[in-house]
This record gives structure tokens, C-alpha cells and sequence, in this order.
């Protein structure tokens, strides 16, 4: 979707502050996993719809664990912290110095609701055109203990949680999701009279929608399904969680034109990208980073990370491709084999049993079964060169830093310790002596010494 076309400037709060302690985990809430991504990461690429100018991300427990790893996905956000629990106006409080003089809407999002789209977003962002405060709502089945949307006549005129409800209020079905839009000092203008005369003795940031409608400001809400607003907070939850995402991503990847033999199988990243006509088997998954382009072949129990495969390739089955792994077009790595940090060039071949790591595989190259490339010395790691239309025999070790010329081969067995010239044949392998009747004699011997010993 394209970015927001409202002329004002958005800045995202995102709330994640929270222990989460009916996950019952030593891990914050808000970077517990789904679809090998934080909860957190989440909210933040459906925010990313709205290119926001500044994010500022609230934190608590563990801020310092929360604010890390976060920090590896987007470079650019900005923390607050909330050191005392106090309420939803309370955290968004703590953004008010961040964002001091910011003129442009403020959107609240929250840490642990991974599922709100982009879309929705966007129409949260068109409504800000004609109403102060937008609020995003959802007609709930068991409305239970969400707080409710009052509105009259198509005006949203406050929110109410479900503790401080009257029984006519409980009887509305629609619902408060928690995520509000709203001009960013305004936000801070009306939290500054928020009060927690309430049944949890917390300021809500529910309640600036009542004050702003005090002020005479229009308010209004949009809704989208219950779905979106999935909120994470035991260990059931997350799990169907989980199950909503693949669910959700392999219906994308099928309507975006990719065959996959057995769709609940395959296990997808947040950010998988698969191409038309990609070929997924049985018992495929993806971890973060991966591209598959248009016409290739994922074959049955293989597991991609951090790679790309181009058009053509195939990958499997049982396979392993690890990040920094770029096969190029026809490239292809068969059962058994692991791939790390390398590039196979176009054509070339890794068939069977082999690891291939920190290495260039030149075109049409071959690789045999048991290859090796023995790139770690303990201490540091080494490159491995295998030129083009090399042919490397079954069970050779490359002991990296090597170099394999092109069109050159390695007998079977072959451990390479120097550099093979193009053209050449690099042989290692100790001269071959059959000694007559000895394995015969050996066995007997062998055999009376158990027969002597079982006695």
C-alpha cells in the first residue's frame, strides 16, 4: 500500500512497556515470536504504511533487553521509558518530551497487537482529516471485559471500560481496540487532565476522547475485524497467534501465484518473499530474510534462512540454507546438504551430503558427495574459491583459504591443502596396498578372542 496521503506528518508511540506476566517467561512480552519476528516488530512494519517521521517507542520491564533487540530491526527509534505501571495515558506520557514541538498526528499502537494492517491504519489516517481523535474499533463476539465505543449519531462520544460500565453500556458490542490517532500536542494537552478516579486507579488514555468531546472536538471511530486486534497475553494466545500468520501468509502466497504441495506444512518469516510460480514441498520452512525468485523449486524438508534463490534454482530435499547463502539462476543444492555464507554462481551443482560454507561455487561448477570446504581453524574463518566448471571429487576436503581453478578436478578422497591451478588435477589420496589373506586371519583371530571372553 502506498504511504498515507494526509499533508500532516505522523509520529508513531508504540507501547511496550509491559511484564506480560501471564506468559509466564523470563522473556519481555512484547519479544516473544511470532513468524520469527518480536510481537513488537510487527506493530512496527504495519506503522511503516504511514512512513512515520518519528518513533518512539515506550519501554519498562527489561527496557534495556527490549530497547537491544528492537534496536536490530530499525535503526532509528527513539525510547522512552515508563519506570512505574500507571496506566495507558501514563506510558503515552512518557513520549511527550520526544516528541516536544512535533506538529503532525500522534499514533498510539501497542507491543503486544501485532496484527493491525497497514490498511486499517490508513483509513484511521483518512478519518483524521475531518475528526480530532480517531479511534480504532471492532465489533467484538464476546465484547467480555474490552472497554465499549459510545457513539450517537455516526460521533464517537467516549469510551468506557468494561469495570466502570453500566449494564446498557456492557450491552454494545463495539469495542475499544486501545489504538488512537489524534494531533500529537493535543494528545499531550488532554492526557494532562486525565485523571485515575476509576475501579483500577489508572489514567486511561481511553478517557481524552470524553475531554476532547467536553471541548467541543469531533471524534469519530473506525473499525476493522476482531482479528486484527488480537491482543498476546498468555501462552495460548500466542500460539494462535502463530497459527493465524501462517494461515494468513500461506493464503497470501498462493493467491499471489506460488504452488506449495501441502500449505500447512510450510512455515513462513515475517518478511518470506516468494515469487509467481515458486515450487514450496511438503515440510518447508522459512526463517527471516528469505527470497525465492519466480520458478523455483523449494523441494520437501528443507529450511531456508537469510538467502536467495534465484529463478531456476532448487533447493532439496532435505536441505539447509543459511544466511549469506546466494544461489544463482539453475543453481542446485540437493539432500543433505548445508550451505552457509556462499555463492553458488548460475548452474552450478552441490547434489548430495555436503557443507559448502564461506565459499564461491564458479558456474556450472560440481561438487561431489561428502565435499567439505573446512573453513574454521578455531579462531577465524576462511574463504574457499572454486572456479568455474571445476569438478570436485566425492569426499574431498578443501582446507580453507584454498583455491580451485577453473575447469579443474579433485580425485576422491582428496584433502587440499594448497592452491589448484585452472585446468589441474589435485590429488592427496596415500598409495593403496592390498595385504593377501589378512582380514581373514585378523577376523578369526578376533572372533576366538569374544568366543574366549563370552565363555
Amino acid at each position: 500500500m502506498a504511504p498515507s496521503v494526509s499533508s500532516k506528518p505522523v509520529a508513531l508511540i508504540l507501547l511496550a512497556a509491559g511484564q506480560g506476566s501471564r506468559m509466564n517467561s523470563d522473556i519481555p512480552k512484547v519479544l516473544h515470536q511470532i513468524g520469527s519476528a518480536p510481537l513488537a516488530v510487527h506493530a512496527l512494519r504495519a506503522a511503516s504504511t504511514l512512513a512515520p517521521e518519528k518513533t518512539v517507542v515506550v519501554t519498562g520491564h527489561e527496557a534495556d533487553l527490549v530497547e537491544a533487540t528492537l534496536s536490530k530491526h530499525y535503526d532509528d527509534l527513539v525510547f522512552a521509558r515508563q519506570t512505574e505501571q500507571q496506566g495507558t495515558a501514563h506510558a503515552v506520557d512518557q513520549a511527550r518530551a520526544a516528541l516536544k514541538g512535533f506538529e503532525g498526528d500522534a499514533l498510539v499502537l501497542y507491543g503486544d497487537t501485532p496484527f493491525v494492517s497497514g490498511e486499517t491504519l490508513q483509513h484511521m489516517a483518512d478519518a483524521r482529516e475531518t475528526a480530532e481523535v480517531v479511534v480504532l474499533g471492532f465489533h467484538a463476539k464476546r465484547p467480555g471485559r474490552y472497554g465499549r465505543l459510545i457513539t450517537k449519531a455516526g460521533s464517537l462520544e467516549k469510551i468506557v471500560e468494561a469495570k466502570d460500565a453500566t449494564a446498557a453500556q456492557l450491552a454494545v458490542n463495539l469495542c475499544n481496540s486501545g489504538v488512537i490517532m489524534c494531533r500529537s500536542e493535543l494528545v499531550f494537552e488532554l492526557i494532562s487532565e486525565v485523571e485515575n478516579n476509576n475501579a483500577s486507579d489508572e489514567f486511561y488514555l481511553t478517557d481524552i476522547v470524553g475531554l476532547a468531546r467536553e471541548r467541543g472536538l469531533p471524534a469519530v471511530a473506525v473499525t476493522c475485524d476482531e482479528a486484527e486486534t488480537l491482543g498476546i497475553n498468555t501462552r495460548q494466545e500466542l500460539a494462535a497467534a502463530e497459527a493465524t500468520f501462517q494461515a494468513r501468509m500461506r493464503t497470501e502466497a498462493m493467491e499471489n501465484g506460488v504452488t506449495m504441495a501441502d500449505p500447512d506444512s510450510t512455515y513462513f518469516a515475517f518478511d518470506t518473499v516468494l515469487g509467481r510460480d515458486a515450487m514450496i514441498g511438503p515440510n518447508v520452512v522459512f526463517g527471516p530474510d528469505v527470497t525465492v525468485e519466480s520458478g523455483a523449486e523449494i523441494k520437501a524438508f528443507c529450511h531456508l534462512e537469510g538467502c536467495h534463490v534465484a529463478q531456476g534454482a532448487a533447493v532439496g530435499p532435505f536441505a539447509r540454507l543459511r544466511p549469506g547463502t546466494e544461489m544463482e539462476e539453475g543453481a542446485k543444492v540437493g539432500n543433505f546438504v548445508e550451505i552457509k555464507n556462499a555463492t553458488l554462481a548460475e548452474g552450478a551443482k552441490v547434489n548430495h551430503l555436503s557443507y559448502v560454507g564461506d565459499a564461491h561455487v564458479g558456474a556450472d561448477a560440481n561438487i561431489g558427495a561428502g565435499t567439505i570446504t573446512c573453513n574454521y581453524d578455531g579462531a577465524f574463518k576462511h574463504r574457499t574459491t572454486i572456479g568455474a566448471g571445476a569438478f570436485i571429487g566425492s569426499n574431498t576436503l578443501l582446507i580453507a583459504p584454498v583455491d580451485v581453478g577453473a575447469e579443474a578436478m579433485t580425485g576422491s578422497g582428496t584433502v587440499v591443502t594448497e592452491d589448484v591451478p585452472d585446468g589441474d588435477l589435485a590429488l592427496s589420496r596415500v598409495r593403496q596396498t592390498n595385504k593377501a589373506g589378512i582380514a581373514r586371519k585378523l577376523m578369526q583371530i578376533l572372533r576366538a578372542k569374544k568366543m574366549k571372553k563370552d565363555a
